[in-house]
């Protein structure tokens, strides 16, 4: 799935350049770091397990704060995948009722996604000055999980069964990407809360080529 990354997630920021067909997306602001989709399917994204480094000096209160919030973005994003999961668990639902606030301001405009993008990325990734490269670093992270989100939009706007096998193979996979993004906000923030660097598979080294 990482050749499926934008031309600004795999190349310098200058050679970016929009596709054509990014008029068949629903989202715009994903359409900034996406070329073009590839067959991929999100299942891939459970095939390495994330890991955190420690990082040589000591990061900043502040630093952990925003980093942590970051990952707040991808998770409100593609909360809208979990919504078997949420209906079979109740349990989720109970958990993650703190958040409740969060996502209706989120969802309170459609520009609202398109302002967080802008400023995830060139407010903060691209800030060098005003951001310490953990803050960067966790932005970036963030906001390529968010761009990675358009392979099941667009999985579930083209193949959405009412019954049968199929059915049970699309809700297996929007309620994987819904675990995937749940656990990527609680290991991504709780790493940077604590201090530490935490990488996710695929969406790490991408944002790695980004970061300086």
């Amino acid at each position: 799935m990482a050749s499926a990354v934008s031309l600004l997630l795999l190349s310098p920021p200058r050679q970016l350049r929009r596709d054509g067909t990014s008029r068949l997306l629903s989202t715009p602001h994903r359409r900034v770091l996406l070329s073009a989709p590839t067959s991929a399917t999100p299942l891939r994204l459970l095939s390495a397990a994330p890991r955190a480094s420690n990082n040589n000096e000591a990061v900043k209160a502040p630093d952990r704060l925003v980093a942590a919030v970051a990952y707040l973005y991808p998770f409100l994003d593609g909360a809208h995948h979990g919504r078997f999961l949420l209906a079979q668990f109740p349990f989720f639902s109970a958990v993650l009722r703190p958040l409740a606030p969060a996502a209706r301001l989120f969802h309170s405009s459609p520009l609202t996604p398109f302002l967080l993008f802008l400023t995830l990325y060139f407010a903060v990734v691209r800030n060098q000055q005003a951001f310490s490269r953990f803050v960067r670093f966790n932005a970036m992270q963030a906001v390529v999980l968010d761009v990675l989100l358009i392979f099941p939009d667009l999985l579930a706007q083209s193949f959405a069964p009412s019954g049968g096998v199929g059915f049970e193979v699309f809700q297996s996979m929007e309620s994987t990407v819904f675990l995937f993004l749940l656990v990527s906000l609680v290991y991504g923030g709780g790493a940077c809360l604590l201090g530490k660097t935490p990488r996710l598979p695929i969406v790490a080294d991408a944002a790695e080529r980004q970061v300086m």
